[in-house]
């Protein structure tokens, strides 16, 4: 929304989408407060994912996926803390790169992993891209859908992070490395393999 309480450090507001938080509320470096740290989680996913990818042995593949999901949630935060049209392309465009990763690691360097893309979908679009209401129509979103986009963010976080897992441990099994889930801190599963023995 273009009223602020705080003067803005990045001048004014210039994207074509501003979602029902105030901009500058709370900083006058950050437009939308809530929108912008709720991608730290996302950030935080990706990297223990991309550990795991790594500690575990996996194919590039996988890596290159959560770095994408890292590289998307920066670029998140990058707009909505400035709200500049420049910038609004470092969210937006890795989302379309993105989609063309999980493609082509679902279907490019293992003909049997077709299977796996047909049964899950597919990571989904961010709202601006299906986006149906114009800016001017959103302006009267109430206090309570403020914190809505952020939620959103926290969310396909957790989902890129589960959809890595899940083509992680399918990818195991496709090698025969004995996968099982388990879990960080009691809660966030991933990978554990258990590889068979090099016979010489």
């Amino acid at each position: 929304m273009a009223d602020s309480m705080v003067a803005s450090f990045w001048g004014p507001v210039t994207s074509t989408t501003e979602l029902c938080e105030e901009n500058y509320a709370h900083s006058s470096y950050i437009a939308e407060f809530f929108n912008t740290i709720s991608n730290v989680p996302c950030i935080l996913l990706a990297l223990i994912g991309l550990v795991n990818a790594f500690r575990q042995g996996f194919e590039k593949r996988f890596s290159v996926l959560h770095i994408s999901n890292m590289i998307l949630a920066i670029g998140s935060m990058i707009f909505h803390a400035t709200l500049q049209l420049v910038l609004q392309q470092s969210d937006e465009t890795p989302m379309v790169w993105e989609i063309l990763l999980y493609i082509c690691s679902f279907l490019c360097p293992v003909p049997s992993s077709i299977q796996v893309a047909l049964h899950w979908p597919l990571p989904p679009l961010h709202p601006s891209d299906v986006q149906v209401l114009h800016t001017d129509q959103r302006r009267g979103c109430e206090a309570a859908c403020e914190a809505g986009h952020a939620w959103w963010h926290v969310l396909m976080g957790l989902n890129s992070y589960y959809a890595n897992t899940f083509l992680m441990f399918c990818r195991a099994q496709q090698r025969g490395w004995e996968p099982r889930i388990t879990h960080l801190l009691g809660f966030l599963p991933y990978v554990k393999v258990q590889k068979p023995e090099k016979r010489e």
